[in-house]
């Protein structure tokens, strides 16, 4: 981002929520002072791979990067996340915050990490129905009428085991602190290559999350999906599965590039967001 003339940098807002387009847009002055504004997108839906910007601010919570990330498509650019959400694990600046920073960030002394992707697919009957980038996780959930589900997974086309569970997360380092965690996963570091494959309410007591290669080809199969049994890719639903649909997960060419800002670093944001401080509080 050093060079002869301003950065050319496209804006993403989430404009659905009012109060985060109203402070976007109490900040959009003062950031065109420093960079030249290509794309001021509030409705999250600009193709960005079509848009020259060497990098993506995106004003928001979470849910905006990961929607920012799908947009870039196969042509991912660095992305600093200014939170005007709520926990924000990745969008892990400040609104106030932005203007210090942002001139380490286009001074080139902020380092940008890359994140795994993955590319989910939905094979039937041999043909394939469905496809998505993603960057948190593929889930693949019972759906209504809400019974118990048998999920078949396999690791690089061999068997490993069936799970009887109201659902199954496939998930990368990034959202290994979103869905998967919340159906007790462990927490990975972002820049470690590997899935989480963790099961929701496993109807068993020896079921535990796995840890493997992104490497490796990560497949689930349905035999008998409830009539609202879907797969869904970071929040977004990708397929309604029939019985013997293949959901395929593989490592994506691209990655997520984060801008990480000094002073901001991973252990940090968990202490912070998950209240992670390590001590009982007494009342």
């Amino acid at each position: 981002m050093q060079g002869q003339g301003r950065s050319r940098v496209a804006v993403l807002v989430a404009g659905g929520r009012p109060s985060v387009a109203r402070r976007a847009a109490q900040l959009r002055p003062e950031l065109q002072r420093h960079v030249e504004v290509v794309l001021w997108d509030e409705s999250l839906t600009a193709q960005l791979e079509c848009v020259e910007a060497e990098l993506v601010i995106v004003f928001g919570g979470d849910g905006a990067i990961l929607r920012a990330a799908r947009l870039m498509g196969k042509h991912q650019r660095p992305v600093l996340g200014v939170n005007l959400g709520s926990l924000g694990f990745l969008a892990d600046v400040k609104p106030e915050e932005l203007f210090d920073v942002l001139p380490q960030v286009l001074g080139g002394r902020a380092r940008v990490v890359e994140h795994l992707m993955f590319c989910a697919t939905v094979w039937r009957k041999g043909q394939q129905v469905a496809q998505a980038l993603g960057l948190n996780e593929t889930a693949v959930l019972a759906g209504p009428p809400f019974a118990i589900l048998e999920v078949e997974l396999y690791v690089d086309g061999q068997m490993v085991t069936t799970y009887h569970c109201d659902g199954l997360i496939v998930s990368t380092p990034v959202g290994s602190t979103a869905h998967s965690l919340s159906a007790g996963g462990p927490i990975l570091r972002k820049d470690i290559q590997a899935f989480v494959i963790c099961p929701i309410s496993p109807h068993t007591l020896t079921v535990r999350p796995v840890v493997d290669s992104a490497q490796r080809t990560y497949e689930m199969v349905v035999p008998h999906p409830n009539p609202g049994t879907a797969v869904v890719v970071d929040g977004q639903v990708l397929a309604t599965l029939e019985a013997g649909d293949r959901i395929r997960v593989q490592r994506a060419p691209e990655s997520f590039k984060l801008v990480e800002v000094p002073g901001h670093n991973y252990y940090r944001t968990l202490r912070e967001k998950l209240q992670w401080s390590g001590k009982l509080h007494r009342s």
